[in-house]
């Protein structure tokens, strides 16, 4: 399609949960629910904001960072799968040329991982000690986009299992530094230890989250710290456990032990009233793509399919600061053949991918 063609969405335009609408209308990349005058091509179907994936890694592979064409496929493969706003949780690659393209997601940075030393996958991150965390974050909080990711707790050879990477004062003044410059702050957290020294320091989310307990859940819920559960990466456990079970033997168990109550963690977060969004954890060592599997992993975990669709559509996109469905909005849509709120399953099969209001895929 040129970029002057008008284009008609027609069927169910799903503007929010509930709030169902027969028509929009995209002109020069902005969504209108008035009819112009001008003719339009008609897309049939259910239409559903742009899909968010809250956890994804453009220009990562699992050995570190990766050239431009690599990130270009990567971006691609996540907008064939609906996947039009990616929160990039932490990158070592320069991804900002992808602004300029109307034909990739739009990406929201959290500027590259900050890990301790040696605590962490090589080519990552930057490692630093404590006393260098306040300029790290200040530095990357700067270089992203309303986002820093910390690394909050990795394996310590030492101690043979997994640690907590940071004291409570230098997480205290690396995220007040943050806020100060007006950037939320994340961490990848595994395990246990970290998760209250984190939320008491007032950090906004934590990625993965495996380690919540009945303890810290409700401290979650009381200060509105989200969570991304990564799901479909929870799922390799196993094989790391495996992995590590002749030289960390604590380890690995602790490992098996998180992923066998995975669904309980992140039923009794939402039951608590925890904000859950869905992420992939693409770019490390997985595939990109799978948005919709996560959701349908969400929903295994016992969140309601509904909710599980606001994870990466309407509550996602306010969660992020970005608009869905209204008027004025980039037009950023996904078209399917069925009602994705009867099966979340349906978002597997996009039938049309809208980028400001172009047909992409």
């Amino acid at each position: 399609m040129s970029d002057h063609t008008v284009l008609h969405v027609k069927g169910r335009v799903l503007v929010g949960p509930e709030e169902v609408r027969d028509e929009l209308w995209a002109v020069d990349g902005r969504i209108t629910f008035e009819r112009p005058r001008a003719e339009a091509v008609t897309v049939h179907g259910w239409a559903l904001p742009g899909l968010v994936d809250a956890h994804c890694h453009v220009g990562l592979d699992h050995h570190g960072p990766v050239d431009a064409a690599t990130s270009e496929k990567q971006a691609l493969t996540d907008r064939e799968a609906g996947t039009l706003l990616i929160r990039d949780a932490g990158s070592p690659s320069d991804t900002r040329w992808i602004d300029e393209r109307e034909d990739l997601p739009k990406i929201i940075r959290a500027g590259r991982h900050i890990a301790r030393t040696r605590r962490y996958i090589r080519n990552y991150a930057h490692e630093i000690e404590p006393e260098d965390l306040v300029a790290y974050v200040a530095r990357e909080a700067r270089r992203g986009d309303g986002w820093v990711k910390l690394v909050g707790d990795w394996i310590d050879r030492d101690a043979g299992d997994l640690t907590a990477c940071w004291p409570r004062g230098a997480v205290e003044a690396a995220i007040a530094e943050a806020h100060r410059l007006g950037a939320r702050v994340t961490a990848h957290c595994f395990a246990e230890d970290s998760l209250r020294d984190l939320v008491e320091a007032g950090i906004d989310c934590i990625e993965h989250a495996t380690g919540l307990t009945e303890d810290t859940i409700p401290l979650f819920a009381e200060r509105g710290v989200a969570i991304v559960p990564t799901l479909v990466n929870i799922a390799t456990f196993p094989d790391l456990a495996a992995g590590g079970e002749s030289r960390f033997p604590r380890w690995s168990a602790h490992m098996r032990r998180l992923y066998e109550r995975r669904y309980d963690t992140v039923r009794a977060a939402y039951d608590a009233g925890v904000p859950v969004f869905v992420g992939t954890d693409a770019g490390g060592s997985l595939a990109h793509g799978l948005v919709a599997e996560e959701v349908a992993e969400l929903v295994k975990a016992g969140i309601p399919p509904l909710e599980a669709l606001s994870a990466t559509t309407w509550g996602a996109r306010s969660w992020l600061g970005r608009p869905a469905l209204e008027e004025g909005a980039p037009a950023d849509l996904v078209v399917y053949d069925e009602d994705p709120r009867a099966d979340v399953r349906v978002l597997a099969a996009p039938r049309a991918i809208v980028l400001d209001g172009r047909v992409v895929g």
